[in-house]
């Protein structure tokens, strides 16, 4: 008989250029695996949003795998081991993560492993660039960004994608019920989704239509068109990125392929470079794990941050009377995304006009956004906040005014998800209707009005 290989997926939801399972097809028969782990990452258990994502991937790979996943809860450690006795496994095939919690948990798993004579390999499906092997001179890990990338470029190979051959996977039928993927409990209780399921399609045929998408009206004018949120020139790949529906090597080579004779080299070259800042993000928290609630900048351990919970919830609801702020937030609940350019505008709002911790920020964008990558989400909190790597100068603050003014100069992304102003002529959508109820907070629990008033018009 042939030999029994178990594949565990994770952040690998995918077929296609799957180095794990594509060395498990070759070895012999298959026993695909899927565990919800909310036993280990502590702080760091999946978020509402994300959860959501995950049960609608989850839910369209055991489709393409003909019900043939099959899928768990618990201590991945115990019930590995379980399946090992139980379906004579002799070989334990994954790609690898990088989130510390995970790096810490595969290395014990892997030692146990190995002692009761099963081999286990792991493979890089999630990075152009593993940490280990984008280093400086020295050996020692880039913390500015540019010279990581211009090293990633000139020394290192982008592989091709692995070809993983579908037609002959033989995957050991699933025994489990019909309904094995609603047992995780997944979905949120309270029906708050509609907004997000009506705007993506999670899973491995939803993120290559995402990429034709992007590649027949995006990326034409990505260089430019990236900073305007009302525009459709953004990817919105990273749901499908962060949960490996869609590899890196894969979208470039996509890209390369369909652009070329385009002659759109620099807006190709600018999407390459905002890849590899994910990349960078995953050196970071690869070198230094404490970046998830710790500053890199220990010079900002000493700040002297304000906890105001009326504060934080008017940011969190979208109730700040600051038109882009609120349009930001606003979108993010209801579609579980921002646009990346209001993302670092409602950063700098909480942390440098609110004077909240980014901690606060990082955990609200971790519940509540369907791409909550660690990696991504602690580095750039933190450049933002003026205390991580290659960071912003704490001084550099991301005017909301003069931004809409810039990115959004007719209020088209504005009207999209602040009705209210909807009757209001363009010119007046940069205001700032609501202000007074902010001052007042501000001034009876922390300034006066008018040091307030410098603080948000520099």
């Amino acid at each position: 008989m042939q030999s029994v290989s178990l594949v565990w997926f994770r952040q690998d939801l995918r077929l296609h250029d799957n180095p794990a399972l594509a060395e498990a097809i070759d070895t012999g028969r298959v026993l695909p695996v899927y565990i919800l782990d909310d036993t280990n990452p502590g702080d760091w258990k999946i978020g509402s949003a994300s959860r959501w994502w995950l049960h609608h991937s989850l839910q369209q790979l055991n489709q393409t795998l003909a019900n043939k996943l099959w899928v768990y809860k618990g201590d991945p450690r115990q019930i590995i081991e379980q399946l090992i006795s139980e379906h004579s496994i002799e070989n334990v095939f994954w790609n690898r993560c990088y989130e510390p919690w995970q790096v810490q948990r595969d290395k014990k798993i892997k030692t146990e492993l190995e002692y009761l004579g099963i081999s286990v390999r792991s493979f890089n499906s999630a990075l152009l660039w593993e940490p280990w092997t984008n280093l400086k001179h020295d050996d020692t890990p880039y913390k500015v960004f540019t010279p990581f990338y211009k090293n990633a470029m000139q020394n290192l190979f982008i592989e091709t994608p692995t070809e993983t051959k579908i037609a002959k996977l033989k995957a050991i039928p699933c025994s489990q019920t019909n309904d094995k993927i609603e047992q995780l409990a997944l979905m949120p209780s309270l029906n708050w989704y509609e907004g997000i399921a009506s705007n993506w399609s999670p899973g491995e045929r939803g993120a290559q239509e995402r990429l034709d998408n992007f590649i027949q009206r995006g990326i034409e004018n990505y260089k430019v068109g990236r900073d305007f949120p009302a525009l459709n020139s953004v990817s919105r790949l990273s749901p499908h990125l962060h949960y490996g529906e869609i590899s890196p090597r894969q979208t470039l080579h996509s890209i390369a392929k369909a652009t070329q004779g385009m002659q759109i080299e620099a807006n190709v070259a600018h999407f390459q470079r905002e890849l590899a800042w994910r990349e960078f993000s995953y050196s970071l928290l690869y070198y230094f794990p404490f970046i998830t609630h710790r500053n890199l900048n220990q010079k900002f351990d000493q700040f002297p941050w304000v906890e105001n919970e009326a504060l934080l919830r008017l940011w969190r609801e979208g109730k700040t009377g600051f038109p882009i702020i609120d349009a930001g937030m606003r979108e993010l609940w209801h579609t579980g995304y921002m646009h990346n350019r209001v993302r670092m505008i409602v950063a700098s709002f909480l942390v440098k006009n609110l004077c909240i911790p980014w901690q606060l920020g990082a955990k609200w964008f971790w519940e509540c956004l369907l791409d909550a990558d660690l990696a991504n989400n602690s580095a750039s909190w933190q450049w933002v906040a003026g205390s991580g790597a290659d960071a912003s100068p704490y001084f550099r603050i991301f005017n909301p005014v003069i931004q809409s003014h810039k990115f959004d100069p007719e209020g088209d992304y504005i009207r999209s998800y602040v009705p209210e102003l909807c009757s209001c002529p363009s010119k007046f959508k940069f205001m700032i209707p609501d202000q007074p109820r902010l001052l007042r907070l501000r001034n009876t629990e922390l300034l006066s009005e008018k040091t307030i008033r410098c603080q948000l018009w520099i």
